[in-house]
């Protein structure tokens, strides 16, 4: 639960004034409170009680969840959308590992969160203790770096240092596992300001000669298209991305994390690229001559093939992480930088703007041609292109909607028009069920109290982590669940009907409790859905209720999500029905 602040004393002079260090522990809040973290999300438990203790004096406020996998996605949206990293906790052993699955899906994402995990005495360190794991081992290989606290006097540093470092540079999970002589040991030193180790020190000014040779590719390009990744948001670039796109008439295409770099009711906008982006977006990138390449990766999931990605362009590749330039697809012109003074120094280099006035005219034609429509018979079940259109429609432009993973998670980024960077957070890179809801809570804590926030979730998904509703209910968070109810795990039932003769094994869920009615037990609002003149009128009474809803549309179990791009395959060669595949 949220713990409220204590009581202030009579003497409001003495209440200004800090706690006193005296723990290991006590020491631990004071970093989190030095690098200005202001909600934590987390489980209580005997290894990390110290740390627990010391935030009941502190102004951070502390979200308990029902499980330690809702506390890390939790922090990741948190961290998302307020741009700074997310904190969450728990204690060691079994704590320690179900955080485990949210660290490793910010670290797929570079989304900055800070874990802190309890730890058995050091004495006892692996002697096979009560709850007792090698956290350290477990998450080396899934977040940015990991530390195992030394002593009381100084793991507040470390904490701080791990704070800095998840959001220096390349964005990405930091974890200090914290063994409970530390956090219970005295200590008076009070920690130091958040600060990275000297040895860190990303490149941030682009090469002068890089960015001139970038210059000139762009300017000789007929048919250029800038790729604007999640990278673009991380970086705080958008607004440098959106003069640059602007300034030079050249069209854009995103990845799916970098939804909402680009407004996608811009003439420039093709909206996204990849296994399920639009058409036209593919076929962009499948006929451009110069692809500028912003703050992405090139995941499989964009690319499809790489020997088919982008056959006929030479690649600009911009990164802040130099490890990422040429690691799945050549770099022509490699430019490591800060991606908005990358952009900015780009946009003074460029004397004259691409003559692309031809294709721009071919990608509007292509938008033409392979229209996001669907269709809509009154004697079939509810399209679930409709709901999302009508979520889309009864919020505002800086809505936040997050997501769960699956079909409903891929027609909430092609129906759902986003025009502002951080309002989609959603799992890309590990592909979480679950994440929607926890991700929905840590997004309403960080958001403004004007921004709407929606969870658009699948039936299988919104499952995997329901406990978490309970949170919502006590913390009286305004958030609208949107379940896209088809009774399959729909992805995997797309794909055994394209790849596995039709044969629908495990992929059923028709055993579901109804949401509707679970809703209301956990104390929320519920309503069921199941025709589209009950649409509208569900959607404006959930989001119009002060408090944590849900809307359980059932929609129309054999609807597929196209185009599809095959795993592998060209992205030019996209199917837009199951035949075509």
């Amino acid at each position: 639960m949220s713990e409220p602040a204590p009581p202030k004393p009579d003497d409001e002079e003495a209440a200004d004034e800090p706690t006193p260090v005296t723990t290991g522990a006590a020491s631990v809040v004071r970093a989190l409170e030095n690098a200005g973290a202001e909600a934590a999300f987390g489980v209580q438990g005997g290894a990390i009680m110290p740390v627990y203790d010391a935030l009941y004096d502190s102004g951070i406020r502390h979200v308990t969840m029902a499980h330690e996998q809702g506390a890390a996605h939790a922090a990741d949206a948190f961290g998302v959308v307020r741009n700074e990293p997310g904190v969450c906790l728990a204690t060691s052993g079994p704590g320690a590992t179900n955080l485990v699955t949210g660290i490793a899906d910010a670290n797929m994402d570079s989304d900055g969160v800070l874990a802190l995990t309890g730890q058995v005495p050091s004495a006892m360190v692996g002697s096979d203790a009560f709850q007792e794991t090698d956290t350290i081992g477990v998450t080396t290989p899934i977040t940015k770096h990991n530390y195992f606290a030394a002593d009381a006097d100084s793991v507040g540093d470390t904490v701080g240092e791990a704070f800095a470092l998840a959001d220096e540079g390349r964005p990405g999970p930091t974890l200090v596992d914290l063994p409970k002589d530390v956090t219970l040991g005295e200590t008076d030193r009070e920690p130091g300001p958040a600060e990275t180790p000297k040895t860190t020190t990303p490149q941030t000014e682009p090469d002068k000669e890089a960015v001139a040779d970038a210059a000139r590719a762009i300017e000789a390009a007929e048919r250029p298209l800038l790729l604007f990744g999640g990278g673009v948001i991380k970086a705080d670039a958008t607004d440098e991305a959106r003069t640059f796109a602007r300034e030079n008439g050249i069209p854009v295409v995103t990845t799916m994390p970098g939804i909402g770099a680009f407004p996608e009711d811009d003439d420039l906008c093709l909206s996204w690229a990849g296994m399920h982006g639009t058409g036209y977006a593919n076929m962009a990138i499948t006929h451009t001559d110069l692809l500028i390449a912003v703050g992405t990766r090139f995941d499989d999931r964009l690319t499809g093939g790489i020997d088919t990605f982008a056959p006929e362009a030479e690649v600009i590749h911009v990164d802040i992480d130099p490890a990422e330039i040429s690691k799945n697809v050549h770099a022509d012109y490699p430019v490591v930088g800060d991606a908005a003074t990358t952009l900015d120094r780009l946009g003074s280099e460029v004397a004259n703007a691409p003559d692309a006035g031809e294709w721009r005219e071919q990608c509007l034609a292509w938008k033409e041609a392979y229209p996001m429509d669907y269709a809509t018979p009154d004697d079939e079940p509810l399209k679930p292109q409709f709901v999302v259109e009508c979520l889309d429609e009864a919020t505002s432009d800086r809505a936040v909607v997050t997501t769960g993973v699956g079909q409903h998670q891929m027609w909430a980024a092609q129906y759902w028009t986003f025009t502002e960077p951080r309002t989609w957070v959603s799992s890309h890179g590990l592909g979480t069920m679950g994440y929607g809801l926890p991700a929905a809570i840590g997004a309403r804590l960080a958001a403004d109290d004007d921004q709407e926030v929606v969870c658009v979730d699948g039936d299988g998904s919104f499952l995997m982590t329901i406990q978490e509703l309970s949170v919502a209910v006590r913390e009286e968070l305004d958030i609208t669940v949107a379940v896209l109810n088809n009774e399959y795990i729909g992805m995997v039932r797309q794909w055994q009907d394209a790849f596995f003769e039709g044969r629908h094994m495990a992929a059923e869920y028709n055993w579901c409790p109804e949401f509707d009615k679970l809703a209301e037990a956990f104390g929320a609002r519920g309503w069921r859905v199941d025709d589209y003149d009950e649409v509208a009128d569900a959607i404006e009474e959930a989001i119009e209720y002060d408090g944590p809803s849900v809307v359980d549309f059932h929609i129309d179990p054999r609807e597929n999500v196209y185009p599809m791009v095959p795993s592998g395959g060209a992205n030019g060669k996209f199917a837009l029905t199951e035949d075509q595949l």
